[in-house]
């Protein structure tokens, strides 16, 4: 039988999702718990890896469960899972899938967020990137717009990343601004000190959301313009590309959440 854990994670403890050797992770710390709990030993199948320091809100895992023995009780399970799991990972529920369900392969979206606070704040600093250079959100915002569509992202791939192909399809780029919770707490509003970057597409490539948010960063600065922004993003099918180094410095993991993934 197939279950589906959905959880939480804050990144901070970890060196990613995807087990590796000699460094905490979130699979292998929810590997470890399951097989402790179900005295069998579970592999899990993540909705995709997460970075070193980055954080993820609704994640969706499946494993694999015995047929020969009886039914998980999938409540009971949540509750000594999330009294065994560290403080940086909830879970938010166990529950039975169809025996070709998928964590990885069947998700058709996946939504990335990034946060960024423009004057010092100890109380969003944790999850959160300070930024304190004027910057240019309209110009941002248009450069973001180019995104949207079939594109090939290879100038902001990781070097050395394995990905049979570049090509992504993105739904959805823009920075907004927000209030963050004790701020508004205390009266304040419309700071304009807040600020998010959301992006959605079927699928991402090591280190792209990054690399696209530190490259967006210089255009806001006035240090990249929008044609060279352009120029970054490539059509499908392209013979060759300028290459990672093109592109701006990819921006701090803490403050990155994969914020949603659907099926």
């Amino acid at each position: 039988m197939r279950y589906i854990v959905t959880l939480s994670y804050s990144g901070s403890a970890f060196s990613g999702w995807q087990i590796q050797p000699n460094a905490p992770t979130v699979q292998e710390t929810l590997e470890k718990s399951l097989s402790t709990l179900l005295r069998e030993n579970i592999s899990v199948v993540g909705a995709g890896r997460t970075d070193t320091g980055v954080n993820a809100i609704g994640y969706a895992a499946h494993f694999d469960y015995p047929d020969a023995l009886p039914p998980i009780d999938c409540e009971r399970l949540g509750c000594k899972l999330n009294a065994i799991l560290p403080k940086e990972i909830i879970v938010h529920d166990v529950r039975q899938a169809t025996g070709d369900f998928h964590a990885r392969f069947l998700a058709t979206r996946r939504e990335y967020t990034y946060f960024l606070h423009r004057a010092k704040d100890p109380f969003v600093s944790n999850y959160s990137c300070l930024c304190t250079f004027p910057l240019d959100v309209d110009a941002m915002n248009r450069a973001a717009g180019l995104l949207l569509g079939r594109h090939d992202f290879s100038c902001f791939e990781k070097t050395g990343a394995d990905n049979k192909t570049s090509i992504c399809s993105v739904t959805e780029a823009a920075w907004h601004p927000y209030t963050p919770t004790h701020v508004s707490l205390m009266g304040y509003k419309g700071t304009g000190d807040y600020l998010y970057f959301r992006i959605a597409a079927d699928r991402f490539l090591r280190n792209m959301v990054r690399a696209i948010v530190g490259t967006l960063i210089e255009v806001g600065r006035g240090k990249r313009s929008i044609e060279d922004f352009a120029a970054l993003i490539l059509p499908p099918g392209s013979v060759s590309s300028p290459g990672r180094c093109a592109a701006g410095e990819s921006v701090p993991g803490h403050a990155l959440f994969l914020s949603k993934v659907e099926y």
